[in-house]
């Protein structure tokens, strides 16, 4: 039986490879943009959740070290917020409990996708995971519907939301894996990455949308979490539908998808692959012979998640077979604390915006407003991760080029920290600029590089490995991803000035960047010796 979706079955016999690949592109990439869509609601909706109703311009500046320094009156509870959100002494700590919560749900989540997504039909995969990802979306939304004032209705929602969500990421750079060569990759997943960064814009959009003062005096906030909820469900639809897997399901011969399998696909087709040398697919992080990976032995898999005859497919890579692959263990613990700095912009920054930028500049709706600036950080994203993979592509070098960007976003989260907040013009300025230093190494290592070393020559006997590795790398991520926000929820609720508390995140940030680059030092080091080899070639050559 075929494992082609009926709509395409009919288009396999006229419908060259091109086509199906710019397919593959687009539909994987609104997919993983419907499920950031999803995951943004709750971080711009906290402000609606707990608000405080008095907040009136002030005196208070970000970096003055005056320990008298005045803080806004609060409220003890506010006539438009919800419970059990609306308590003054205990918000704080209820969002980052939701935050962790999720977060590490999605973690733990994002070990298990990667494993089963390599020995269950992609397709299905992803359908089920959008379904009940925009299911639980919905479900936070319908706490109000309900009438719902249990904290632990909305830990227990975010909890499955963060497991279901974690089907995502492996399932779509599997995808693109699988129909996309090693060929200006960089270049190519770093504008498909483009997905995350709009994801979130729109999201944020959408819910911000609600959080205007009309529709929060009438307590329509649920409507933020609806409508994502919705749009991620309708396109989990056109994935069962449309989604193709792999080239081998509709009987087109792969390119270069993995080193072995091209070897093995030269030998009995008249498609050559792209790249003959497998030895060139990635820059030896390791030692110069191959690693032997462990495999999951076939006959222990059944049909059903195959979708095929297991003697016709390759063997999947166990997680320890994975996890030796050259280069895997330092871009997983590099991506920690990347993701850890860019998690927590994307989780705490609105509440930073609305609590700082209120004391200079009018915001006729601190709620909406702070939603809004927010996603410009999504915007520099953009950019980040299209300019990390051409340099990438260029320099052959993808830990320089993390390294390079690294290295800059330290002054630039400095730089914010001590004007971002005293105009909108400078808000505009820094959050975007913050946002192409950030994330430019987070993209790059989740997507280019993740399907790199999901390809290496190590793995000659296990083409199927891109989402297992790719599930270890950001899985890991994840883990700091739960951290940075957890961490900013709990500094934000001690009793110290404001001031002091905007001190200590943002040096946990600054610091982050700075660890993240020392852990990609060796991988800098291996590869600054081979460009300056070539260089050292190309001048005796000349």
């Amino acid at each position: 039986m075929s494992k082609a979706p009926l709509l395409i079955l009919g288009l396999r016999k006229t419908t060259v490879s091109s086509r199906y690949k710019a397919l593959i592109w687009v539909l994987t990439f609104l997919v993983y943009l419907s499920y950031h869509l999803s995951r943004r609601p709750i971080t711009v909706v906290k402000n609606a959740l707990y608000s405080n109703c008095t907040l009136t311009p002030g005196s208070w500046h970000p970096n003055r070290t005056d320990t008298s320094i005045p803080e806004l009156p609060l409220n003890e509870s506010c006539l438009n917020s919800w419970a059990p959100f609306n308590n003054p002494s205990t918000h704080d700590d209820y969002f980052g409990g939701l935050d962790v919560a999720y977060l590490i749900a999605y973690a733990v989540g994002m070990f298990a996708s990667g494993h089963i997504a390599e020995r269950m039909n992609l397709r299905y995969f992803l359908t089920a995971g959008m379904l009940l990802s925009g299911l639980m979306t919905m479900a936070f939304g319908f706490g109000y519907l309900w009438n719902i004032h249990s904290f632990a209705y909305f830990i227990i929602v975010q909890i499955i939301c963060g497991l279901v969500q974690s089907s995502g990421w492996p399932g779509v750079v599997a995808c693109m894996g699988n129909w996309f060569g090693k060929q200006r990759r960089g270049l190519i997943m770093g504008i498909w990455n483009s997905h995350t960064s709009l994801g979130n814009i729109f999201g944020g959009i959408i819910a911000s949308a609600y959080l205007t003062s009309y529709w929060t005096e009438h307590g329509y906030w649920w409507w933020s979490f609806f409508y994502p909820g919705l749009i991620i469900m309708v396109l989990g639809v056109v994935v069962f539908f449309l989604l193709v897997p792999h080239p081998d399901d509709v009987g087109i011969t792969p390119e270069i998808l993995h080193p072995a399998e091209a070897l093995r696909q030269s030998e009995n087709s008249e498609h050559s692959p792209l790249i003959n040398d497998t030895e060139s697919v990635l820059p030896n992080y390791g030692t110069e012979e191959p690693t032997t990976t462990e495999v999951d032995s076939e006959d222990e898999h059944e049909p059903m998640f195959e979708g095929g005859s297991p003697a016709n497919e390759m063997q999947a890579v166990s997680f320890i077979g994975a996890l030796k692959v050259p280069g895997v263990i330092e871009f997983s613990f590099c991506l920690f604390f990347a993701k850890l700095v860019s998690y927590t912009f994307l989780y705490w920054l609105p509440q930073y915006i609305k609590q700082v930028m209120i004391h200079y500049v009018p915001m006729s709706d601190p709620d909406a407003t702070a939603g809004e600036l927010a996603t410009l950080v999504d915007v520099g994203g953009i950019f980040g991760a299209i300019f990390a993979g051409f340099l990438a592509d260029v320099t052959q070098s993808s830990a320089i080029t993390c390294g390079a960007l690294l290295i800059l976003s330290i002054p630039m989260v400095w730089a914010y920290k001590i004007f971002g907040a005293l105009s909108y013009a400078n808000a505009y300025g820094l959050l975007i600029a913050t946002g192409f230093f950030v994330n430019g190494p987070y993209c790059l290592i989740t997507t280019s590089v993740s399907a790199d070393l999901g390809t290496h020559p190590s793995l000659a006997n296990s083409a199927k490995a891109l989402a297992t590795v790719t599930a270890i790398i950001d899985g890991t991520g994840s883990i700091g991803a739960a951290l940075g926000p957890g961490l900013s929820a709990i500094v934000d609720g001690l009793n110290k000035p404001l001031s002091e508390r905007m001190d200590i995140i943002f040096g946990m940030l600054i610091g982050s960047n700075l660890l993240a680059l020392v852990l990609l030092s060796r991988l800098i080091y291996k590869e600054a010796l081979v460009l300056i080899a070539k260089y050292q070639s190309r001048r005796y050559a000349a």
